[in-house]
């Protein structure tokens, strides 16, 4: 097995990172009953005049593991307040990446 990670970058309206984190902090993820999943970190980057970087990582022990997260009903129910971010936060939509570790 490879160690797979799903990243969402969010840009993040600046005067508004204090919400951003607080809503993350309050979300129930459910990760922690899913296989296959490692660790979780929100991570906050760079800053501009208008918005600062922020990314969600999720590290899981293979490509297969996401897959099926992303199938499950803890998936489902995670993000079912996806939509109570307030939406004028974001300088955009968030951007999904994902990685498949090669060492």
């Amino acid at each position: 097995m490879s160690t797979f990670i799903a990243m969402n970058r969010f840009r993040i309206l600046r005067g508004h990172e204090a919400a951003f984190v607080e809503h993350w902090k309050n979300r129930e993820s459910h990760l922690g009953s899913v296989p296959g999943f490692v660790r979780f970190h929100l991570l906050q980057g760079p800053q501009n005049e208008e918005w600062t970087l922020f990314a969600s990582h999720t590290e899981w022990q293979s490509e297969q593991h996401f897959i099926d997260w992303t199938h499950s009903e803890a998936f489902r129910l995670a993000h079912a307040n996806a939509g109570k971010s307030p939406r004028e936060i974001y300088a955009g939509p968030p951007q999904l990446e994902l990685f498949k570790a090669v060492l």
